[in-house]
């Protein structure tokens, strides 16, 4: 009967489960984004292969939105500290032109020293000042090849080599070159600390605390650091997340309202029909949460089939974004979507279940 309900009315069935799917691909692919650019941060930054991180005074754990520089001659006063192999200046600058970026300016040889060094799937290292190395999933993007000219912060530059995405930034610029174009000279907004061992991450970081001028410095250890990435700590993300969310759960709601609410007015002779045989309050309620309930997971599934279809194709044509739609947010968006359906069928469901049979049977 429940089946043959929803089947006699296919294009407010439809209609319902569209919504439903709609609601559920809102949450899977918003929050997917989110978590994927997040992800692919922390992942970058874990490629590095540093065991502490070091930035100025006031900064933030979002690399790019640093303090003021510090002087490159603090990174010699950690080379000397314990457990200290190598220390790797960097320059970092945020673009925003044509999107949000981080660009970085290295000295190749103490970056690389950090861990295996750059895969080179393309070119080689930078030859001179003008030179720019990029990553594999940016020169996709983009379509680049080495000798293609790019322009970054109103300045050209030659691309010399696509290397394996995963080692901080995805442009890499001669760290002299962007301290000029920046206006730090002889300054580094961060220095990459490369230990003996991962172990002696924290008594390294107790080390900087204790150097004199350098309590206030951020310093911590890159597991640390790394455990931050989280969508908690990121500035408004979070509350970005809920307000998705709650328009999802809004959109889901009111259409199945409307399609419940219409469904009982419609078939009140029906519900006269199903008392007057006998049929409970709580048998016509649990009739209308059903058909709800069948109609959420007919669009649930729906909603998952559009998400991880969507995730392919952004793979494919804008690679640089990453969408992560995990099981723990599948079973999320599930349960909100049917937890919305039922609420918003309750209503219907009561007023169905209050008509009185002989008013009910004499309805035209």
């Amino acid at each position: 009967m429940i089946v043959g309900n929803l089947v006699h009315r296919p294009i407010r069935s439809l209609i319902s489960i569209v919504a439903v799917a709609l609601e559920v691909t809102l949450i899977l692919l918003i929050v997917g984004l989110s978590l994927g650019i997040l992800n692919d941060t922390r992942q970058r930054q874990a490629g590095i292969g540093a065991d502490v991180i070091v930035m100025p005074p006031g900064s933030s754990y979002i690399v790019g939105l640093t303090g003021a520089p510090m002087s490159i001659k603090v990174g010699g006063i950690l080379a000397k500290l314990p457990h200290v192999v190598a220390v790797a200046p960097v320059v970092t600058q945020i673009s925003t032109a044509g999107s949000l970026e981080v660009i970085a300016g290295i000295d190749l040889p103490s970056y690389e020293s950090l861990s295996n060094g750059f895969h080179y799937l393309k070119g080689g290292p930078f030859q001179g000042p003008d030179d720019v190395m990029v990553d594999d999933l940016f020169a996709q993007a983009k379509h680049v090849k080495v000798g293609d000219t790019i322009e970054i912060l109103s300045h050209n530059f030659r691309v010399v080599g696509i290397v394996s995405q995963g080692k901080g930034a995805r442009k890499f610029l001669p760290i002299g070159t962007l301290q000029d174009l920046v206006g730090a000279k002889d300054k580094a907004s961060l220095f990459y600390l490369k230990l003996d061992s991962p172990a002696n991450a924290d008594a390294v970081v107790d080390e900087i605390k204790n150097v004199p001028g350098m309590e206030k410095y951020v310093a911590t250890s890159m597991v640390n650091y790394l455990s931050l990435m989280t969508p908690s700590n990121y500035p408004g993300l979070r509350s970005f997340i809920n307000v998705v969310i709650g328009i999802s759960v809004v959109i889901g709601f009111i259409v199945i309202f409307q399609a419940m609410y219409t469904a009982v007015m419609e078939r009140t002779r029906e519900i006269g029909i199903l008392k007057s045989m006998g049929a409970s309050k709580l048998y016509i309620v649990n009739v209308v949460l059903r058909e709800t309930v069948l109609l959420a997971i007919c669009g649930i599934i729906l909603g998952i089939l559009v998400s991880l279809g969507a995730r392919a194709v952004l793979a494919q044509k804008l690679p640089l974004l990453r969408v992560v739609v995990s099981g723990g947010w599948i079973l999320r968006a599930t349960g909100i979507a049917v937890a919305g359906a039922i609420v918003g069928a309750l209503y219907p469901a009561f007023k169905a279940a209050q008509k009185d049979p002989i008013d009910a049977l004499a309805y035209e």
